[in-house]
Formats: structure tokens, C-alpha cells, sequence
């Protein structure tokens, strides 16, 4: 489906006002049934990235012309000759940071994913294949650039795949990041491009305690590349990529409270050993967007509270690519000390998650919950959420709209499948 296809029929359906885009209930949340000799799909959702400097611009052109990440208020027959002019202009530059991280000229999360499905795909078959009699297949469904949607779907095919998860590579539901792959694989459906499977979807494990884990193991990485007497001191600042307020506000977008949610659980993991804050990335255009924004908050840091050791922890990222290879690492370093006169002595940014193994686990156990399986969890639609009352980490424009499931409590205290819901 081409990019002006699918903005004509996400504006038909007027997804943009539908409660599906902010709660992923295109799909069911039930568990499917498996039964011996089915092949399970697993599909692993994410943004994806160029994998040459010659794939930079139609990635580019792709992101832009997603009504789900990027609301441009233009009629449909703009947003086209727009996107093309926009991602004409903006390739070079971009192009040249993606040469700055990748020897190819692309990104690292192409390869990095794939690994993580191969990973997944041997720990799901090793746990739940010979108990359950079925096999589990993985495959990549990158949003914006190669293998699409519709190349996993054709290989589903061939391989006879019965039934099908969708798993976001996203550990915090956003219309933007979730919202867009399912809306787009629900679209690819209704217009007859790929086969209509049973299908159960992943909403969030934004305190998946493994995945949490995993979190806390890598900032302990981390923290070993500063010098052991000032290790201590070091202040942990999260860093997710912003969203525009209203996307909040206005569309009741869960993705700010499940980040707080994550870096809640995470400091409770560690014990608060250090002192954090929490910010967001990102930011383009004139619209107001999450904050405090990660610059603005690294100058407070160092100005005002004078912290001089810095880890920054890019907690909404599961993979190494841009965002954290060059935005964290590179950019953000550079322009605050040309630009504000800003150097932070002791300033490191965390390794990504990539394949952990705790978070493979947690990648197989939220799919497996999804599927009636033997020793497979319940599913994240039976699990309460945490009681807003009990987490005090926010932003400062928080309206409390959602909180994360709590996947080690009973299962009989949910009565409701609305997602994480406050």
C-alpha cells in the first residue's frame, strides 16, 4: 500500500478522532487458541530506518507521510508534494548523521532487529513448541522502510502460518509508534493485501518486571564507563522520544504515564540508588511537545544543580539507532557546547537493550500470553493496572490517563480489557 493509499484511507475512517488509534483494539486482546501443528506468526512492529544513504529520503518521505506520527494540517492532496519537498531537503543532512554511526550509511536498528527475532523465535520454540505441538515463526514489519508489512505477510504465507500475534518492539503504547503499525496492518487487511489470520496483539509491558530488569542491568553497564570514585554521584537522566502535547491531551495518549510507569518501576528495581528525572527527545516543529525537552534538561542539571556525571537512559528505545547512536551520544553533546557553552565532564549515554536476554524473555512471555499455551502467562487484557494513587513520577502535564498493567498480580482483580486506563 503506498504512502498516499494509506493517509486517503486513515482519513476516511477518520482514525485520527477513533478510540482504536490510542487503545490498539483494531485486533483482539483475547488469547488465541493453538493446537498441535499450527504455526504461530510472531511480527515484530517497528519504525525501522534507511539501510544505505541512497534509502534516506523515501524513508523519510515514508515517516512523513504517516498521519499517525506526524499530524501536518493539510489537506490530502498537499501532505504529498510537501513530504517529497521536505524529505528532498532533509536527506542530505541526515543522511551524513547516519554515516556518522553506520560504516554502511544506515541504521543499526535493521540488523539489531533482526537478531532480537531470531533470538525470540529460538526461545519460543524452545519453551512452547514441544509442549503445545505448534511452531513459532518470527517476522519483521518495519513501518518505514524495508522488510514492510507486506513482505512479512507474504512470507507468512508461504510458510502456512495459522495464527498470528502482532508484538510492538515499543514497551510504551503510543498512537505513534503502536497505533501507526496496527492501524496500517488493519488497513492492509480491509483493502485484501495480506490474509485476514486470527490475530491477538501486545499493548504494553511497560513494567514487564524482566524487562525492567533489563533496564537496571544496562544502566549497571553503563555506569561502569565513568571512573570509580565519582560513580556514586552520577545522575541517571531517562530520555524518550517526545510526543506533541495534544497527542495527550487532546487523544488521550497513554505514552507519557507508561514512560513515567517504566521509570517508576525501574528506580523501585534499583533501590533509588541515584537521583533521576525523566525527559523527552526529539522535538520538530512549532507545536508543543513533551518536556522538560533532553537538552534543556541536561543544561538544568549541570547549571543549576551542577551535576557534572551524567548516564543518559533512552528508556522508550529497545535497540540501538539514530535516536541514541547520534541524537544522545553525538548531537546533544555537541550542540549544547557550541551553542550554550555547556560541557558536561563525565557524560555517557546507556547501551540500548538490543538482545538482552531478559528482554528476549520478556518478548517471548508477553507473546506467549497472547496464545493458550501451556505455562504461558495470562493474557495482558486479564491483568489490573497499577493504582494511579501509587506513583508520584510524572510530568508536569500530567492528567493522569493511564497507568501499566501489573503483570505479577492476580488476574481475577481485572474485570475490564481497556488498556491501562487510570
Amino acid at each position: 500500500m503506498t504512502p498516499r493509499e494509506f493517509l486517503r484511507r486513515y482519513n476516511y475512517e477518520n482514525y485520527n478522532q477513533d478510540q482504536r488509534i490510542v487503545d490498539g483494539s483494531f485486533f483482539s486482546a483475547d488469547a488465541l487458541d493453538v493446537q498441535p501443528g499450527d504455526t504461530v506468526g510472531v511480527v515484530l512492529l517497528n519504525l525501522g530506518g534507511p539501510d544505505s544513504q541512497d534509502t534516506v529520503r523515501p524513508f523519510l518521505y515514508n515517516l512523513f507521510m504517516d498521519p499517525a506520527i506526524i499530524d501536518i494540517p493539510l489537506p490530502g492532496f498537499l501532505r504529498h508534494p510537501v513530504c517529497r519537498l521536505i524529505s528532498k531537503l532533509r536527506a542530505p543532512s541526515v543522511a551524513e548523521d547516519y554515516a556518522e554511526i553506520e560504516d554502511s550509511g544506515g541504521s543499526p536498528i535493521n540488523d539489531l532487529t533482526r537478531e532480537q527475532s531470531d533470538h525470540l523465535e529460538q526461545m519460543l520454540n524452545e519453551r512452547y513448541g514441544e509442549s503445545s505441538g505448534a511452531t513459532f515463526k518470527t517476522y519483521i514489519a518495519m513501518r518505514y522502510w524495508k522488510p514492510f508489512s507486506e513482505e512479512a505477510a507474504e512470507q507468512m504465507e508461504e510458510d502456512g502460518v495459522d495464527k498470528v500475534v502482532l508484538l510492538p518492539l515499543y514497551p510504551q503504547y503510543s498512537k505513534t509508534t503502536t497505533g501507526a503499525s496496527l492501524s496500517y496492518w488493519k488497513e492492509l487487511e480491509k483493502a485484501g493485501e495480506i490474509p485476514e489470520w486470527p490475530t491477538s496483539y501486545v499493548f504494553e509491558y511497560a513494567a514487564y518486571p524482566k524487562y525492567v530488569q533489563a533496564i537496571s542491568d544496562r544502566i549497571d553497564e553503563g555506569l561502569k564507563k565513568f571512573p570509580e570514585e565519582i560513580r556514586d554521584d552520577v545522575h541517571l537522566l531517562f530520555s524518550a522520544h517526545g510526543t506533541p502535547v495534544k497527542e495527550m491531551k487532546k487523544r488521550r495518549d497513554p505514552y507519557c504515564c507508561l514512560v513515567h510507569s517504566t521509570v517508576k518501576h525501574v528506580m523501585e528495581e534499583r533501590g533509588h540508588d541515584r537521583e533521576f528525572t525523566t525527559a523527552f527527545q526529539s522535538k520538530v516543529g512549532p507545536a508543543e511537545w513533551l518536556t522538560p525537552g533532553t537538552p534543556d534538561e541536561l543544561i538544568r542539571l549541570h547549571e543549576e544543580q551542577g551535576k557534572d556525571a551524567i548516564l543518559v537512559i533512552p528508556v522508550a528505545f529497545v535497540t540501538e539507532h539514530i535516536e541514541t547512536s547520534y541524537e544522545l551520544a553525538i548531537e546533544i553533546p555537541e550542540e549544547l557546547e557550541e551553542d550554550d557553552g555547556v560541557v558536561i565532564p563525565h557524560y555517557h549515554v546507556m547501551p540500548a537493550l538490543n538482545s538482552h536476554p531478559k528482554f528476549i524473555e520478556t518478548l517471548a512471555e508477553v507473546t506467549a500470553a497472547q496464545l493458550n499455551l501451556p505455562e504461558a502467562p495470562a493474557p495482558w487484557s486479564t491483568r489490573p493496572c497499577f493504582k494511579a494513587k501509587d506513583r508520584d513520577i510524572r510530568c508536569h502535564q500530567c492528567e493522569k490517563i493511564a497507568e501499566a498493567r501489573n503483570w505479577t498480580a492476580d488476574t481475577e482483580e481485572s474485570a475490564s480489557r481497556e488498556p491501562a486506563t487510570a
